[in-house]
Order: structure tokens, then sequence, then C-alpha cells
């Protein structure tokens, strides 16, 4: 359960730290409205405040989020981008994810 519960705040997370950077981006690139700004900087505190909530260290917390966030932003590109991803892609979101179980599950003594 605590894998599953971990997981999940971590693609909560990930795509609060998403958003929060797309909406300035659709601001910035596509000519959207500034108004994008206010609901990105409330996705970009959520983002701070959604880490925070980890039981671990905070290094350990933020190495381990990595590859969740890459593996996030590859379904970002497919779901959001329209752009469906090569097996590249998938292959390397996959190596983060086998990265982030290793850091964040090790087993570690007291």
């Amino acid at each position: 359960m605590f894998a599953l519960k971990t997981f999940g705040l971590f693609i909560a997370t990930a795509v609060a730290e998403i958003l929060g950077c797309y909406l300035p981006y659709l601001w910035l690139r596509e000519a959207r409205s500034a108004w994008l700004l206010l609901p990105a900087a409330a996705s970009l505190a959520l983002f701070a405040w959604l880490l925070s909530l980890h039981p671990a260290a905070a290094g350990r917390v933020y190495a381990a989020y990595g590859g969740v966030y890459i593996a996030v932003a590859i379904l970002w590109l497919w779901a959001v981008d329209g752009i469906r991803p090569t097996a590249w892609d998938l292959i390397g979101a996959a190596v983060a994810l086998g990265g982030m179980a290793i850091i964040f599950f090790a087993p570690r003594g007291a």
C-alpha cells in the first residue's frame, strides 16, 4: 500500500508541476491570455506542497520524483500535445521509473 500511495503522490506532483509550467508556455509561445499565469502559480504552489508530503529525506524524494516526472511528461506528450511516444521514449521512461524504484524503495538500515 505504501508503494501505491507514494507512486500516486508522485504522479499528482508531476501533473501539478507540468501544468504549472505548461500554462506559462501557452501564454508565451501560443499567445494565450496572461490570466493563465494565475492557475500556473497555484499549480506550482501545489507542486511544492505535494513534494513536502513525502516521508523520506528531501534529496531522495527529489531524485526519485525525477523518474516519475519523466514518465508523466511522456504521457503528457501523448495526451495533451497529441504526439505519440516512440519506443525510445517509452524505454527511457521505463528506465527512469526503474531508477526511481531503486532510489525510493531500496531497503535501508536504521
